[in-house]
């Protein structure tokens, strides 16, 4: 089981991760950051979270 938090002090709002994986991230109008959507990561969507956390400018999102 894969999990992905985002760490909201961490955030900057740039929206990548929900670029490159809506399923899993989500975008929190009244923060103006991202957020995981859901407890687990599906199976079809590791990659694509994976290429997400990658692409996090300032390490806001880990993985489980």
């Amino acid at each position: 089981m894969v999990r992905v938090e985002v760490d909201q002090d961490l955030c900057i709002g740039c929206g990548t991760c929900v670029d490159l994986c809506p399923e899993v991230f989500e975008w929190v109008e009244t923060e103006e950051k991202a957020k995981a959507v859901g407890d687990e990561v599906p199976d079809g969507l590791k990659g694509a979270c994976r290429e997400a956390t990658e692409s996090c400018p300032t390490d806001a999102i880990t993985t489980h």
